[in-house]
């Protein structure tokens, strides 16, 4: 049994990994080579961090997570190296997460302002306080690191390497700053995003012909009662297209900000209990197990902020026919329903 726990556990690591690789790379490929998607910068950027992961997390994970690397021994200097790796881009790619969602809510709820201010300068910059914000809370794991512990190596690296106060008020800063005011931001933005599309969803619903009629100023008693009964009508009920839309909005929000905190909250509670609590030391079967439901964030980011855009799909599909040399007589285009019903909300967000 634990034979077969070890081998369908490598499978699942190398499986995360190889997805990884291969989804980030394609959404990234499909956005550099389409000069009208370029304006996803923030959605490639986040692609270059989870492929940047795929690349130096996810297998060093694989070494130190299976039984068939224990003869596998790093360094003090090999064993900062991959903690400064792994902070750092957890954090870029969180952080970038949560620019997506706050320029989506600009896009949506302040379309004149965003694309006044929404520059290729305000995105270089939103990119480069990615980075910098992310370098310094590294460099705050890595201060004060216990040189005189008489370590020289390890098979497993982690954080619990550093340990006392300093390892406490880094998990703290950690958790605040990269899982706790994302979670905040994202939740509040998606929240407002969704009142915007309900409430433009009721203006296209059909409304009684009394409300339709125009309103000419006037002072008398008949036309201030004719305002004030159009004004207490009830609202108009959402057709079942409308209504089965406003599902689909519902769902779209409930799986972005559900996979945001299926994937991290495991993480950081995880972290925030094991440096907290007094006396229990990190490592273990329990710390493999969160660490890869987050680095599942690494795979599954590319589908739901690049795959899932309907303008990105019809760009990957062009380029699929382009390498099989297909006439452009055959492309497939979606229909006006399909785009409207089945996808609206998450073309809005986008």
């Amino acid at each position: 049994q634990s034979i077969a726990q070890e081998v369908v556990g490598l499978l699942c690591m190398v499986l995360l990994t190889l997805t990884a690789l291969v989804a980030n790379t394609v959404v990234m490929v499909v956005i550099l080579k389409t000069p009208l998607l370029r304006k996803f910068i923030f959605v490639c950027h986040l692609c270059i961090v989870d492929l940047l992961s795929a690349i130096f997390l996810m297998p060093l994970g694989i070494i130190s997570s299976s039984s068939c690397f224990n003869r596998v021994i790093y360094s003090i200097a090999e064993c900062q190296a991959l903690i400064f790796l792994n902070i750092c881009f957890v954090s870029a790619s969180i952080l970038t997460i949560s620019i997506i969602s706050v320029e989506r809510y600009y896009y949506i709820v302040h379309p004149m302002r965003y694309e006044v201010k929404m520059t290729i300068r305000l995105a270089v910059a939103g990119v480069i306080f990615i980075w910098v914000k992310s370098v310094l809370i590294t460099v705050l794991a890595l201060v004060g690191w216990p040189q005189g512990n008489g370590a020289t190596s390890a098979s497993r690296c982690t954080v619990y390497w550093s340990p006392g106060a300093h390892k406490k008020v880094f998990v703290i800063i950690f958790s605040i700053v990269c899982f706790v005011l994302p979670t905040i931001i994202i939740f509040a933005v998606y929240c407002s995003v969704y009142r915007v599309a309900r409430m433009a969803s009721l203006q296209h619903a059909p409304v009684p012909a009394q409300a339709a009629a125009p309103r000419h100023r006037s002072d008398s008693i008949a036309s201030q009662v004719t305002i004030i009964t159009t004004r207490n009508l009830p609202l108009p009920r959402l057709m079942p297209e409308r209504f089965l839309g406003s599902n689909k909005a519902i769902l779209t929000l409930v799986l972005i900000v559900g996979q945001f905190l299926c994937c991290w909250l495991p993480f950081f509670a995880f972290h925030l209990h094991s440096s907290v609590a007094a006396g229990m030391a990190g490592g273990g079967q329990g710390e493999m197990v969160v660490t890869w439901i987050a680095y599942s964030s690494f795979a599954i980011n590319p589908f739901f902020y690049g795959l899932l855009n309907r303008q990105i799909r019809e760009e990957l599909a062009r380029l699929r026919r382009s390498c099989l040399n297909r006439p452009l007589g055959q492309e497939l285009c979606l229909s006006i329903s399909e785009a409207s019903v089945q996808e609206n909300f998450l073309q809005f967000l986008q």
